[in-house]
């Protein structure tokens, strides 16, 4: 039986009915490589196609427990991007001075611009994931974010932003795995923090607070998905699929050229010469 990866709006989610070692019709890595380089293919050529037409902007926003494979999925499925047009931003804690401001302060500037994409390493969605988990407010104030957000994201898809939400779906043991990696591997232990251990203590309750943004969250105007990732190839290649889905739907196509430049195009193919302006 298969597994949808979308989250419907106005679905109920319990994660335990996900299976995060899901891998769909795929048996193995190689199964989808061939696949995938051509999915990055496609992707880099609706980049370069969105950058012309101008009109629209995508927005990746990607969520996971620590040691969910951000990163990972950032290096493996961006990668053929042309960097030019694609910003990743990582939210980290929040600075002195964005704590002076209300805490979509930080997000807006950071929404790509048309003809762009812009990809979004943790996000707005820590303001009811961590902060719920670790009561920094009241819960009054978290829960009303849910709507706000969902406000917030309308705005932007009402403005042609067109917006993709991953949660990047791990299970406890495959954490505790990838975490003994970073501690073992000299090269990886950079990537590991003490409060890694002491957030894993939290698991149930993140599971928690995850299905709310799931159900809560996950609308026709920025959709959820739910993408099984302890096989990092299956995550990869979900992932892709449903970016180069979306950037094809959209309606772009190239400027048409100038008048001069098209008769100048119209000489140069008529002759397979350069012509003389």
């Amino acid at each position: 039986m298969g597994q949808d990866l979308k989250v419907e709006q106005g679905s109920k989610v319990n994660l335990k009915d996900y299976d995060p070692d899901y891998t769909g019709k795929y048996k193995t890595e190689e199964e989808t490589l061939e696949e995938l380089a051509k999915l990055k293919d496609k992707m880099f050529d609706l980049q370069q196609l969105m950058y012309a037409d101008n009109r629209y902007a995508l927005l990746i926003v990607i969520q996971a427990m620590d040691a969910g494979g951000k990163d990972g999925l950032i290096r493996s499925v961006m990668s053929g991007l042309n960097p030019q047009g694609c910003r990743v931003t990582s939210f980290k804690a929040p600075s002195a001075e964005e704590k002076d401001h209300d805490y979509m302060w930080r997000i807006h500037p950071c929404v790509p611009n048309f003809g762009d994409i812009g990809i979004f390493n943790r996000s707005h969605y820590e303001e009811v994931l961590v902060v719920r988990v670790h009561n920094f407010v009241p819960k009054d104030t978290w829960k009303a974010r849910y709507d706000q957000i969902n406000n917030f994201e309308k705005y932007l898809f009402e403005n042609k932003i067109i917006i993709r939400k991953f949660y990047l779906h791990i299970s406890k043991k495959e954490q505790e795995e990838r975490m003994m990696k970073r501690l073992l591997d000299p090269k990886k232990n950079w990537k590991f923090s003490g409060t890694d251990l002491k957030e894993r203590q939290y698991w149930e309750d993140y599971m928690g607070a995850f299905e709310d943004v799931l159900m809560k969250t996950s609308t026709k105007s920025a959709p959820w998905y739910i993408i099984p990732s302890d096989k990092k190839w299956y995550r990869n290649i979900a992932v892709a699929k449903i970016i180069v889905e979306a950037m094809s739907e959209l309606p772009m196509k190239w400027p048409e050229p100038s008048p001069d430049v098209k008769a100048l195009a119209e000489k140069a193919r008529a002759t397979g010469k350069l012509p003389m302006p």
